[in-house]
C-alpha cells in the first residue's frame, strides 16, 4: 500500500489546522530543550573528546530530533536502495528539501559523517557551536577557488579517516517540486580524490515545507542511488549524471508535486 502523499498546497487553500500548529509548537520546544544541554555537553566534552567518540555523542541527539519529530509530528521514513551503499569511501549527494535529511542522514547511514556546509552556520546558538567542534568542512562560499581548495584538502583528509563527506549539490533548500542548478563541488571532489558519489533523493518537503513552521505527519522517502564515478565525461558530466538520477527519482517517488511527472503516471 502507497503512504499517503500530501498535493502541493495551492493557493486558497484552508491553512494549517489548530492541531498541527500546536504539534509543530510542541517539537519546537522538544527541539530547544533537547539541544541546549546536549550542545553544552558537547562542548564540555570537546575539551577532551574529539574525532568520532565527540561525533557519536552529537548523534544522540540528533536521534532525539528525528524520533521526536515521529512521535510529536508523525513524520515517519521509508529507506529505499540501501544496498547500493559501497564498503569503501564516498561523496554523498543529496537533494535538499529541509532540515529533515540533515537530522536523519546520520541515522540512515553506515559510515560517520562529515558535512560540508556555510560557515555562517556556526553563529547559531548552541547548536552552531557544537557543530564547529565536529570534523565537519565549513566554507566561504564567496571565496570561490579558496574555498574549494579547503573542500579538497579536508574532504581528503576526512575520506581517508574513514568519513563520507555529504554535499547538497543544490547548495540550499528547494521547494517541493522545484529544482535549483546543481553545483560541481561534489564532482569535482570525487575527481581529485578518486572516490564515487552516491546520489541521494529525499521528499521531506513533503512532511516539513521548506521554510515553513509548521510539519505535517506523513512518510518521507529517502532513495539512495548506485555510486557514480568520474568517467571521460569528466566531473561536468558526473554532475549532470548526478542531477539526472536525483530529479527522475524525485519524479518517480512525489510525481504529485510535478505536473509532468503526474501527466505521465495518469497516460500510464
Amino acid at each position: 500500500m502507497r503512504p499517503h502523499q500530501t498535493p502541493p498546497r495551492a493557493s486558497g487553500t484552508p491553512r494549517a489546522s489548530l492541531a498541527a500548529r500546536a504539534r509543530s509548537t510542541l517539537y519546537m520546544a522538544w527541539l530547544i530543550a533537547t539541544v541546549v544541554p546536549y550542545a553544552l555537553a558537547a562542548l564540555l566534552l570537546s575539551l577532551v573528546l574529539r574525532g568520532r567518540p565527540l561525533y557519536r555523542f552529537c548523534v544522540g541527539w540528533a536521534w532525539l530530533a528525528l524520533y521526536g519529530a515521529r512521535g510529536i509530528c508523525g513524520i515517519r521514513w521509508r529507506l529505499h536502495g540501501l544496498d547500493n551503499l559501497p564498503q569503501g569511501p564516498a561523496i554523498v549527494l543529496v537533494k535538499h528539501q529541509s532540515a529533515w535529511e540533515t537530522l536523519a542522514l546520520p541515522l540512515l547511514l553506515p559510515r560517520p559523517l562529515s558535512y560540508v556546509f556555510k560557515r555562517e552556520l556556526l553563529r547559531v546558538p548552541f547548536f552552531g557551536w557544537a557543530l564547529g567542534r565536529l570534523d565537519m568542512v565549513h566554507i566561504d562560499r564567496s571565496r570561490g577557488t579558496q574555498a574549494f581548495g579547503r573542500l579538497q584538502q579536508q574532504g581528503a583528509r576526512l575520506l581517508e579517516q574513514g568519513y563520507w563527506i555529504v554535499m547538497f549539490p543544490e547548495g540550499t533548500r528547494t521547494a517541493r517540486g522545484s529544482q535549483g542548478q546543481y553545483k560541481q563541488g561534489g564532482a569535482k571532489l570525487a575527481q581529485v580524490t578518486g572516490v564515487p558519489v552516491i546520489p541521494v533523493a529525499v521528499t521531506s518537503a513533503r512532511c516539513w515545507p521548506r521554510q515553513a513552521f509548521v510539519k505535517r505527519p506523513g512518510v518521507v522517502d529517502v532513495s539512495i542511488g548506485a555510486p557514480l564515478a568520474v568517467g571521460a565525461d569528466g566531473a561536468a558530466g558526473l554532475n549532470a549524471r548526478v542531477q539526472q538520477w536525483i530529479e527522475s527519482e524525485m519524479r518517480r517517488l512525489d510525481p504529485q508535486a510535478y505536473p509532468d511527472a503526474a501527466d505521465a503516471a495518469a497516460r500510464a
